[in-house]
């Protein structure tokens, strides 16, 4: 029988496994990764991964980041067996797409595989993640940084069914069915995203929490790893009652919390 529940990472838009080791206030805690599929184009399908990746897991926390973070809510709106929290960080409930830039450069994105993809789309990404507050960080982080790591991560085609995806769907009326303890994490600069996306989430989900990083932007788990694992930590043993060091769950008292630690 499993007596600790497991916290499942689940990827941004890229698709590469979490490193784990940077998560400094939860090592004390069974963490698993993974590495999102290239070859999904729907969240509905993405939902089924996941469910396949936690099948053998009896108790559970799904941490998604970004793009992770609405996978998450795909799979979460289905109140599996044996989900215990859900953490959201830069988080949506359908695409966040809506400047005429981006939806171009979405419209554009399928048909220039190869060097336009790698040297025009994906700077241009890079730089809709981007803060003012990145070089701030405990890992400084760069434009040039969120480029590489998508170069190296995300081929053409997962880039491309990942756009397609968040196109289909719109979470937004389904949130209500999430009836696990949900912390969302939102930085204080998020041009990609927007202001409003967490609060949509915040209204949607009931008892939800949300804790505004100060001094971040989307790229806070790569640039604030310490920060962005100490919430975690402290959400565990706010609302699920884990301790810090046994990771066990006693109780859950439902309750709407907001904690704002910084201006939006």
């Amino acid at each position: 029988m499993q007596t600790t529940p497991t916290l499942v990472m689940i990827p941004c838009f890229a698709g590469a496994p979490w490193q784990l080791n940077q998560l400094t206030h939860l090592q004390h805690h069974p963490m698993r990764s993974l590495r999102l599929p290239d070859d999904v184009d729907e969240l509905e399908t993405l939902a089924d991964f996941i469910a396949n990746q936690v099948k053998d897991f009896e108790r559970y926390v799904l941490v998604g980041d970004s793009y992770g973070a609405i996978s998450s809510i795909a799979f979460a709106t289905r109140q599996p067996k044996g989900l215990e929290g859900l953490v959201l960080s830069g988080g949506f409930a359908k695409s966040p797409i809506t400047s005429p830039l981006l939806k171009t450069l979405a419209a554009l994105a399928p048909f220039f595989p190869g060097p336009f993809y790698r040297q025009t789309t994906l700077r241009i990404h890079a730089a809709q993640l981007a803060s003012s507050f990145d070089k701030e960080g405990e890992i400084p982080w760069s434009t040039a940084k969120s480029r590489a790591f998508f170069v190296k991560e995300t081929p053409h085609k997962a880039y491309v069914n990942r756009l397609r995806s968040i196109e289909k769907e719109d979470y937004t009326a389904l949130l209500k069915k999430i009836d696990v303890p949900t912390l969302i994490l939102t930085p204080q600069e998020d041009k990609l995203i927007g202001a409003d996306a967490a609060g949509v989430l915040l209204k949607g989900i009931k008892g939800s929490q949300e804790v505004i990083l100060p001094r971040t932007g989307h790229m806070l788990r790569f640039s604030h790893p310490g920060v962005y694992s100490l919430e975690i930590s402290k959400f565990l043993e706010r609302a699920l009652n884990w301790s810090s060091h046994s990771g066990h769950r006693f109780r859950y008292y439902a309750a709407s919390l907001s904690i704002v630690t910084g201006a939006r």
